[in-house]
């Protein structure tokens, strides 16, 4: 599948191509990717079942590297690829399965490894809102601030609601990424090396890169650099946008 995406300054060089996490999209970075289109082509794409790009019934990281491959190729064959959460496993899974694409690697809170949690849960949310009721964003964030407890996690799923002629649907495939909650908390037993710069950043709050997390991503990409943004958790691009950018951009330069 060729993704849906956005470009962001002068097409020309190798580009740096942006991949979102969970129920997120390109959209969640526009203004990140502008800030690193001031010095680069920048590409941010929506991952299949989310955004714009199309619905599948399938959202295992095999399907998600692949779309990845045939979307690069479209934009030149070679990228340097920056993936966060989900969208840093669909990365890793690329380097895993195509390493001549990926020029550098970039990972964002996130390890090659099986976790714990899931979102089963704030699906079922989700799925609860009663859309036929809502004809604001502001609405659909109320109602799912109520439902969360959490403002910003609310914020967030309801960027991804799209509305026309006052009725709002979900840009999310949430049937199928809730029947592939396990593959999407998991990752594929494959065994490979990465022998090409790649930066993982981790947020000093967040519990998704521990010990077993950064021994998994140093036996994998043998160029590894870990940094991490202080003070920031599970969504460290969007709490410490400043510090997650000097990082990245120290690391590309």
């Amino acid at each position: 599948m060729i993704l849906n995406s956005y470009s962001f300054g002068e097409e020309t060089g190798i580009p740096l191509v942006i991949v979102h996490g969970l129920f997120g999209s390109a959209r969640n970075w526009h203004s990140l990717a502008r800030n690193l289109a001031r010095d680069r082509w920048v590409v941010s794409v929506d991952l299949r079942n989310h955004g714009h790009s199309g619905w599948s019934d399938s959202n295992s990281y095999d399907d998600l590297a692949a779309d990845l491959s045939e979307t690069i190729d479209t934009i030149g064959g070679h990228a340097t690829v920056l993936g966060h959460s989900m969208g840093g496993k669909a990365a890793m899974m690329l380097a895993a399965t195509a390493p001549e694409m990926i020029e550098r690697l970039i990972v964002a809170d996130i390890a090659p490894v099986t976790y714990a949690h899931n979102q089963s849960n704030n699906i079922s949310i989700m799925q609860a809102l009663p859309l036929e009721e809502i004809t604001r964003r502001s609405e659909a964030q109320s109602w799912l601030h109520q439902k969360t407890g959490d403002p910003a996690l609310a914020a967030f799923f309801s960027q991804s609601l799209e509305f026309h002629d006052g009725r709002a649907r979900w840009l999310l495939n949430n049937e199928v990424l809730d029947a592939d909650m396990p593959k999407i908390v998991g990752f594929p037993d494959v065994d490979f090396c990465f022998d090409k710069p790649t930066l993982a950043i981790k947020g000093g709050d967040s519990d998704y890169v521990d010990v077993d997390g950064q021994l998994a991503l140093e036996n994998k990409f043998s160029q590894l650099t870990l940094a991490t943004v202080p003070q920031a958790g599970h969504w460290l691009h969007a709490e410490k946008p400043k510090e997650f950018l000097s990082i990245v951009k120290d690391f590309l330069s």
